[in-house]
């Protein structure tokens, strides 16, 4: 699907395609978007991509003030992710045949124009398998009744029924859970609450967390904390719920995953509240039963301003359709930064994936990858050389790179993680010393999972050369006592790198 730009020769057929979306149902009744929508492709049109930006589109198109702030007003990203999906929704329906698809890329402002071809027009397909099954079963029931007899039919009726509708209940029944393709995310309501907060917030993954709700009791404290560490959205983490506390937060039947967050920002030897660890212990349990016990958010996250998330599968509402969620002191005040509450599958965890860079991605196939989260130390960097011998160059356009970790959460249990690495030449500056002689130059390093050494003196360009992909996955992990597969990279000579990383359960 070739890409599109100002200056092909297209803008014309680009213009009427705008135009035939804007007048289309999913459009007309979204002023608010139809705006948005135009100023993104006449920016495009008009040869003005590089002046597009969050800043801009706040003041030209919503009206903000040169004050604007887009870390505390959301709005336009909250705004392009609507459009993102009306458009998705429109060419997956009434835009279908068009031979132009316009499109706004996840973790951009900068319209998109491909050419498509229009779909091959629907002929009668074949009967599927089970028409064509029928003739075959009417005759051998003809020859079973002149043979056996209509007792005979009757009990290969009666067989047949029983056992198809045996299998079926059985099909239905576990759907959910042998069905639902690893591979994927399950659909759904999600429920993101930031406690403390009377403000929502859409952070760098573009998910919408709403202000603080549905709770009982307890105080809220805010922090004026700058930098929180593993977090690329320190705002989820500034506000908490302290005490004795409960949320009590309505829900559809089904299969959830609970995700809670913390930050430990007042006890610690650099905080107002001084002290340590065991200042500040908890117990947290859903709808009566304990979740977990004793937890203590600066040991479990190993210091604090730090982001720490615990996760629990197999949530579901009590019998009123509430999940009640209780936070009960044990040690100084229990807390909460956020919650949230997601579809999830019976007796395993959503697949994690993250990519290195400030935004997220859909790769080629499908797959939703996280913007950079759990990370400690190291910087993000990108390349234009595009990757080869890959179907998705793009996700190995960025790199973190240095002497870095991701504490990645995950409940109890045994899972797969895949590393994703591409060596683009050592350009970094300031580069570590290494010891003389051949290779000096090179990119050597170590990764570790829970202390345990998995990668030994990776050399990229040995292995596979520049801008070739190299993807190393390994089996059987499991968590440490903090609930975390911390994965190390531990630079030799010059710096470490990862460009995206898996965890999938097993």
């Amino acid at each position: 699907m070739p890409s599109l730009t100002a200056d092909s020769a297209h803008a014309e057929a680009v213009r009427a395609e705008l135009q035939s979306v804007l007048q289309s149902q999913a459009f007309t009744r979204s002023p608010g978007l139809s705006h948005l929508l135009s100023y993104l492709c006449e920016r495009v049109l008009n040869g003005e991509s590089s002046q597009i930006k969050e800043y801009s589109i706040a003041l030209d198109v919503f009206g903000r003030q040169e004050s604007f702030d887009q870390d505390s007003d959301s709005i336009v990203r909250v705004q392009a992710n609507r459009l993102r999906k009306r458009l998705a929704e429109f060419y997956a329906s009434e835009g279908r045949s068009h031979r132009i698809h316009i499109s706004i890329p996840v973790g951009q402002y900068v319209a998109v124009f491909e050419e498509h071809e229009p779909p091959p027009s629907e002929t009668p397909s074949d009967p599927a398998p089970v028409h064509s099954f029928l003739p075959h079963l009417k005759m051998w029931i003809a020859i079973a009744v002149s043979v056996l007899g209509m007792a005979a039919v009757f009990s290969v009726v009666m067989f047949w029924r029983h056992g198809t509708g045996s299998r079926t209940t059985q099909t239905a029944a576990t759907s959910a859970e042998s069905a639902t393709p690893m591979v994927g995310l399950p659909v759904g309501d999600e429920i993101r609450i930031l406690a403390g907060a009377t403000h929502s917030y859409v952070d760098r993954a573009g998910k919408l967390w709403s202000p603080d709700a549905n709770f009982a009791g307890g105080t809220v404290v805010r922090s004026t904390v700058q930098h929180i560490w593993r977090t690329q959205d320190p705002a989820v983490y500034r506000s908490s719920r302290q005490g004795d506390f409960q949320y009590d937060i309505p829900l559809k039947p089904g299969v959830y995953e609970l995700r809670l967050h913390f930050a430990e920002t007042y006890y610690g030897p650099e905080d107002i509240g001084g002290g340590g660890e065991g200042s500040r212990v908890m117990n947290i349990a859903a709808n009566g039963k304990p979740l977990i016990n004793n937890l203590d958010v600066l040991t479990d996250a190993s210091g604090g301003r730090t982001a720490d998330v615990k996760v629990f599968t197999d949530i579901s509402p009590a019998n009123d359709g509430i999940l009640h969620l209780s936070f009960v002191s044990v040690n100084g005040r229990s807390m909460v930064s956020a919650i949230e509450v997601v579809p999830g599958y019976r007796a395993r965890m959503r697949p994690v994936r993250i990519v290195a860079r400030d935004v997220p991605y859909y790769s080629n196939d499908s797959q939703w990858w996280s913007s950079d989260v759990y990370f400690k130390g190291g910087q993000l960097a990108g390349s234009e050389e595009p990757a080869s011998g890959t179907d998705d160059p793009e996700l190995y356009e960025t790199e973190r790179w240095g002497h870095f970790s991701y504490a990645i959460p995950v409940p109890p249990g045994e899972y797969k993680l895949a590393l994703h690495f591409i060596e683009r030449g050592v350009q970094h500056t300031n580069q570590l010393s290494a010891p003389s002689g051949e290779g000096v130059h090179e990119r050597v390093f170590d990764v570790f999972c829970n202390g345990k050494l998995v990668v030994h003196s990776l050399n990229l360009k040995k292995e596979a050369g520049e801008n070739r992909p190299v993807v190393r996955k390994f089996s059987g992990l499991q968590p440490n006592a903090q609930g975390k597969l911390l994965v190390e990279f531990v630079p030799s000579s010059q710096y470490a790198t990862v460009s995206a990383i898996e965890v999938t359960p097993e």
